[in-house]
């Protein structure tokens, strides 16, 4: 599926004005794409991210798992992560010669008064798997209803506080990036600077070469500047 500006547009919400008003009670799960750019000053564009991208070999553990695993995902959200999400972003890990690190459900409490703070779904870093997240690399939001668009604000806001983290943390990497699920289809976004790339393609999940393929290239980007 090819996403165009102007569907991206006509999918936000508006912000209210009382929301406006108060973006300290704001966190994570209430923005949309609209408020994002309102109140984090930040400008989304649709764009190709990797136009040369290289699909992954799968392993054939997943192959497996994934047929098996499917249909199982139908039940919950809960299921989707823990049989679709769940394993593909492993064998990122194992793709990637266990440098990559995954953090499931972990708080980024970053900066309450923009609205920076709460759960995030996943967080994955090219660190050692402690319990202290250090240099996340890219912000993950699983799509409640299967609805991608939704969770596109909220994935912009979680990549800007992973951001404000890593600078706080004295890192030099100042991009970051984010992927929005449904488990079915992923849409992958990138954050540089105030401008935010949101790939002109979806991938789906009949594509897991491609997936795999691009949180390899995601990964390679940022090893270029550890």
């Amino acid at each position: 599926m090819v996403i165009s500006v102007q569907q991206v547009r006509t999918s936000r919400i508006c912000a209210p004005y009382s929301i406006r008003a108060r973006v300290a009670n704001l966190a994570y799960t209430d923005f949309t794409l609209e408020t994002a750019e309102t109140l984090l000053g930040v400008r989304a564009r649709v764009g190709d991210l990797f136009p040369t991208l290289v699909p992954a070999i799968v392993p054939d553990w997943l192959h497996d798992f994934l047929a098996r695993g499917r249909q199982l995902a139908l039940f919950s959200d809960k299921a989707r992560s823990e049989f679709i999400v769940g394993p593909i972003l492993l064998a990122c890990r194992e793709l990637s010669g266990s440098s990559l690190a995954i953090f499931s459900g972990p708080r980024l409490d970053v900066d309450p008064s923009r609205g920076l703070m709460g759960e995030c779904d996943f967080l994955l870093a090219l660190s050692e798997p402690l319990p202290r997240l250090r240099a996340p690399i890219v912000a993950m939001v699983e799509a409640k209803k299967n609805d991608i668009e939704s969770g596109l604000g909220q994935c912009v806001a979680q990549m800007v506080a992973a951001r404000a983290y890593n600078e706080r943390d004295d890192s030099k990497d100042r991009t970051l990036h984010g992927c929005v699920t449904t488990g079915e289809a992923r849409q992958f976004l990138q954050l540089e600077a105030a401008n935010v790339t949101i790939d002109r393609s979806r991938i789906y999940i009949d594509n897991v070469a491609g997936i795999l393929g691009m949180f390899q290239a995601i990964i390679a980007q940022h090893q270029k500047l550890t």
